[in-house]
């Protein structure tokens, strides 16, 4: 079993638990947080998007062009801005700490 902490508006750390290849976006929605993702991970929407600790976001593959183009239609966009559905649980990112933008 993999983790991944996403730490919500009011600071409070939310432990995810899943396996390798799910998304954080199906793991935060499964735990009821609020996280929409109207799409499904089809990149077709930026309403996943989380902001990956800056101590982790060099270990994420880069942006690709489409979740460059999603995230440009977001307001609150961060240097470590990601949509949440791009980011699969592996070994080498067990215990990732991401954060629900304001």
């Amino acid at each position: 079993m993999l983790t991944a902490i996403v730490i919500d508006t009011t600071g409070a750390a939310h432990t995810l638990h899943g396996k390798a290849g799910d998304s954080i976006m199906q793991l935060a929605r499964a735990a009821d947080l609020p996280v929409v993702g109207e799409c499904n991970g089809s990149l077709a929407c930026a309403t996943c998007h989380m902001v990956v600790d800056p101590d982790w976001a060099a270990r994420l593959a880069p942006v690709g062009e489409d979740e460059e183009a999603m995230l440009d239609t977001i307001f609150n966009l961060k240097p470590t801005s990601r949509l949440s559905c791009q980011i699969k649980l592996r070994a080498d990112l067990d215990g990732i700490r991401l954060f629900l933008p304001a």
